[in-house]
């Protein structure tokens, strides 16, 4: 939720799923979603990892930015050429990768 507050303070729309499953209905029934923020460990069939491969090969031109608390993968390991940015994350960080990715 603070995520969604500092992108939507820097003038992105956010929407919010709670889990893979519900972040792949998302994208499947709209077509003006550019970059998918995924946390690596969330709920679901799969992890953000599997959301983002998955993503990149149905939807190439969304961007791609992953987080985690735990893990620390370079953004050589994000799928389709995607970000990551690690938690704690200040806003400036954040809308870095936004701008990097992919």
């Amino acid at each position: 939720m603070v995520a969604v507050e500092m992108l939507e303070v820097a003038g992105w729309t956010a929407l919010e799923a709670a889990d893979a499953d519900e972040a792949m209905l998302l994208l499947e029934r709209r077509s003006d979603i550019a970059v998918l923020f995924t946390d690596v460990d969330m709920p679901g069939s799969m992890d953000g990892f599997e959301l983002a491969t998955q993503v990149a090969s149905r939807w190439p031109h969304i961007r791609l930015v992953l987080t985690s608390g735990r893990l620390r993968p370079s953004n050589d390991d994000v799928p389709d050429s995607g970000q990551f940015v690690a938690k704690p994350y200040r806003t400036s960080q954040l809308l870095e990768a936004f701008r990097n990715a992919g």
